[in-house]
């Protein structure tokens, strides 16, 4: 008489189950800026390295600021003698003063030399005006970079004539640490999403998101999943979630293409088995073998829909507590009996290893 066979099993719990979903998506930068010029003007010199990291404030371009630095020059010197205006009109109004009010001179005289006074402090303030504003343009010779960040190739040579903001832009810089991860998801699948958040069966998850590289490999730092358009793009039909990536080796560039792990819900009341215990039968249906009162193997019906790693989570059929075989379910009948260990344990003496399938 054949030995009665060993039969591994595992216990099986109720959990919280992250419900993790692989979506493709594309790398973005979190900052673009494109540099222009705001004053026009022949370029003297290029004062970067093309492809290189540049600071905010770093000067980029120089501009021939000849005709700037004269009209600052003509902009001083109306501002002079618009103080010296005003002052030689003060002084006139305020000796105006005395005389008028003792009738020495007319009301209208002193009316009038008051009158270019203010006149002549408003020319004043007219004048510090456009002193600022050639001040200003003479600075914008210098074109600085607006952002920190990788500089692009430059569009512009020495000697180019460039224009105030003109459409095309002298080079262009990206910020890359942290960058943006765009990624999409189906409208379908969002839909369901939420159906069963506000159903109450699962509920949101942590915004946590791992990537998988181009050539398969994982990128070792996590992302935070930031926020989702709130609007489905018509021709695609999927919606837009975009993640923030830590990325200070400058591994990844803009416009890489990335796969994305992600938990949106979480099962509060899942159980896992390996899927080594799970078998389907012809209708498709997934069933398991328990271990059953006095130690026979019994059939067992069960729903489960999606696998976690190497794990079959199942939303319906089981229990906590019930003892699912994994292991030796080639000697395994329904209904026969069987010596039920734990999963992994070593054979019982006198019985052949072959007796159990390898642990999954």
């Amino acid at each position: 008489m054949p030995p009665t066979p060993e039969a591994g099993y595992v216990v099986v719990r109720e959990e919280a189950v992250a419900l993790p979903i692989v979506l493709a998506g594309r790398t973005a930068a979190y900052e673009v800026s494109e540099v222009r010029p705001q004053v026009s003007g022949v370029i003297r010199e290029r004062l970067f390295t093309e492809g290189t990291l540049v600071r905010a404030g770093q000067t980029l371009y120089q501009i021939d600021p000849s005709l700037y630095r004269a009209a600052a020059a003509q902009a001083e010197a109306n501002l002079a003698s618009a103080n010296a205006a005003r002052s030689s009109a003060a002084q006139k109004a305020e000796r105006l003063r005395p005389l008028a009010d003792i009738e020495a001179v007319s009301k209208q005289d002193y009316t009038d030399a008051l009158a270019a006074s203010r006149q002549a402090a408003a020319s004043v303030a007219q004048s510090r005006a456009q002193l600022d504003t050639a001040q200003i343009n003479l600075r914008f010779t210098r074109v600085p970079a607006p952002i920190t960040g990788r500089i692009g190739r430059s569009l512009a040579t020495t000697g180019a004539l460039v224009t105030a903001n003109q459409a095309d832009p002298l080079t262009t810089i990206q910020r890359l640490d942290p960058i943006y991860v765009d990624i999409q998801q189906s409208s379908v699948d969002l839909l369901k999403l939420r159906r069963s958040l506000a159903s109450g069966t699962t509920s949101p998850s942590s915004a946590a998101v791992s990537l998988t590289l181009e050539d398969g490999s994982s990128y070792g730092y996590t992302g935070t999943l930031q926020f989702a358009e709130a609007m489905v793009d018509p021709t695609t039909g999927t919606v837009t979630l975009r993640a923030r990536f830590p990325n200070p080796a400058g591994l990844l560039l803009p416009g890489m293409y990335v796969r994305a792990v992600l938990s949106q819900a979480t099962v509060a009341r899942g159980m896992l088995v390996p899927q080594a215990g799970v078998s389907r039968d012809a209708r498709g249906v997934a069933t398991v073998m328990l271990v059953g009162p006095a130690n026979t193997a019994k059939r067992a019906s069960i729903t489960a829909e999606q696998t976690i790693g190497d794990k079959w989570l199942v939303t319906a059929g089981l229990k906590p507590g019930d003892r699912v075989i994994v292991e030796g379910l080639g000697k395994i009948k329904p209904d026969g009996k069987i010596v039920p260990v734990p999963a992994g344990s070593r054979p019982a003496a006198g019985r052949a290893p072959s007796a159990r399938s390898p642990k999954p």
